[in-house]
């Protein structure tokens, strides 16, 4: 049995919505591969410190990843018996991933720099071709 995962596991301003890497094609997958990391999650499990993904993108992130081969589903007996859990590709993703979190996180003010300076730059305005 793993221990539950913490509602605060991700917090409110968390650097990996800032990293200029996407793994799979939503943004909440990293975060997703880093909950089952230490085993296999429920989705109720899965929602507690992904409490800020609605139910429907949590979905959609579970069915991405598992179509990329880097989760697998199991259905037990009830409805409520779905289990995630990483496979041998999820696996090993998660030393790039944390790489990616560390490179985050020590540029974590150098990007919200960057990006507050191109939010306030003027619109590039296109120039007609005459």
């Amino acid at each position: 049995m793993t221990d539950p995962l913490a509602p605060d596991m991700f917090e409110e301003l968390c650097p990996s919505g800032l990293t200029p890497f996407r793994l799979s094609e939503h943004k909440w997958s990293a975060l997703v591969l880093r909950c089952l990391k230490d085993g296999p999650r429920r989705f109720s499990e899965l929602r507690i410190p992904l409490h800020r993904v609605t139910p429907r993108v949590l979905t959609r992130t579970l069915r991405s990843l598992e179509r990329d081969g880097l989760i697998s589903r199991s259905a037990g007996p009830g409805p409520t018996r779905v289990t995630y859990a990483l496979t041998g590709l999820g696996r090993s993703i998660l030393v790039p991933l944390a790489a990616v979190c560390d490179w985050t996180a020590a540029h974590f003010e150098d990007l919200i720099d960057a990006r507050e300076r191109y939010e306030g730059a003027p619109a590039v305005q296109a120039r007609s071709v005459g």
